[in-house]
């Protein structure tokens, strides 16, 4: 049993990685549909919490029905995270993530994200910093190091192991690669085997089938795996890992119903959070990805992301139906 904290997640949990602009309320429902163990929201500015920013603040919703959930937050500056901390503790989420990976410039610029991976001893003290402004278990995703020259994501597991971090999840790339190339496992494994390491260790990237999740828990040892792209538009990876960890099994991939159910409950979920103009402007980026395989379905999404109005988008929705019952891709 993985537990952080004392959280149990089961033996091998699939998490959802937190994902700007990706992992909000309604996205994380529908993962959690398909069997995500553990999800994060999408990562908040420790600043624009301080400084009471609407959408920073927005970020911090979560759901019961989502538990266990964790919030993570960002951010270069000791004071800064601490305070951020105290504001997360309130609304109470099952645990608190510190993200020292998002390779994004905008962030990396502000010495936050993957900045920290150049610093470690920074990492540490802000590690140190919201660890003592909790009463939660604080979890940390990062990637092996900035660059080829400096992966030193083993000192940096021992180190935030030792300053009280209950689970570390890595992110098989440097900073540099951002998400170019193919990840490397072979460091995550190496945190894992390490003997002084004793808290969970969650591997990151390129976790895209069900035959890869199975080949990489057995080849890296790792204590469960974390799930980002390959979920967007598509969160029945979860069950179908599940599946086939449990019994070998591929499932058939899902239905034009299915399908729909997935996009109709994204769709209503956005509207009801965001207000019906920005949550239908929100979604769709996704259509593309619930639809992706459907042959000649190009006149569809461009109709789904042209519209403005649920009731049109319904009736686009029924008119998929109709073409597609029964399909299966």
């Amino acid at each position: 049993m993985v537990k952080i904290g004392n959280i149990e997640l089961g033996d091998f949990p699939l998490l959802l990685a937190p994902m700007e602009d990706v992992s909000d309320p309604p996205f994380r429902a529908v993962c959690k549909e398909q069997g995500a163990d553990l999800m994060y929201t999408e990562f908040i500015s420790s600043e624009g919490l301080i400084r009471d920013a609407i959408k920073s603040r927005q970020k911090l919703d979560i759901f019961d029905y989502e538990r266990p959930v964790g919030i993570q937050i960002f951010g270069g500056d000791e004071e800064a995270m601490a305070l951020a901390a105290k504001i997360v503790d309130a609304t109470c989420p099952d645990l608190v993530d510190i993200n020292f990976g998002c390779p994004v410039k905008k962030v990396v610029c502000k010495g936050a994200g993957a900045a920290v991976l150049k610093d470690i001893d920074l990492m540490v003290r802000l590690t140190k910093a919201v660890i003592r402004s909790t009463t939660l278990p604080v979890t940390v995703k990062t990637r092996l190091g900035w660059d080829d020259s400096t992966k030193n994501i083993e000192e940096v597991a021992e180190r935030l192991q030792d300053v009280g971090v209950q689970a570390l999840s890595i992110h098989g790339r440097t900073r540099v690669q951002m998400y170019k190339g193919d990840a490397d496992w072979s460091l995550i494994a190496s945190v894992k085997n390490n003997q002084r390491i004793h808290i969970p260790i969650f591997g990151n990237g390129d976790i895209d089938t069900p035959q890869k999740a199975l080949e990489y828990r057995n080849r890296y040892g790792v204590d469960g795996v974390m799930i980002g792209r390959a979920a967007i538009g598509y969160p029945w990876i979860f069950r179908e890992i599940k599946e086939y960890l449990h019994s070998g099994s591929i499932l058939l991939t899902p239905t034009i119903e299915e399908r729909l159910h997935a996009c109709r409950k994204h769709l209503y979920g956005s509207v009801q959070w965001k207000g019906e103009k920005l949550g239908i402007l929100e979604m769709r980026r996704h259509y593309a990805n619930y639809l992706k395989g459907l042959s000649h379905v190009k006149e569809f999404r461009t109709r789904l992301v042209s519209t403005d109005n649920v009731l049109e988008i319904e009736q686009i929705f029924e008119e998929i139906t109709e073409r597609y019952a029964m399909a299966l891709v």
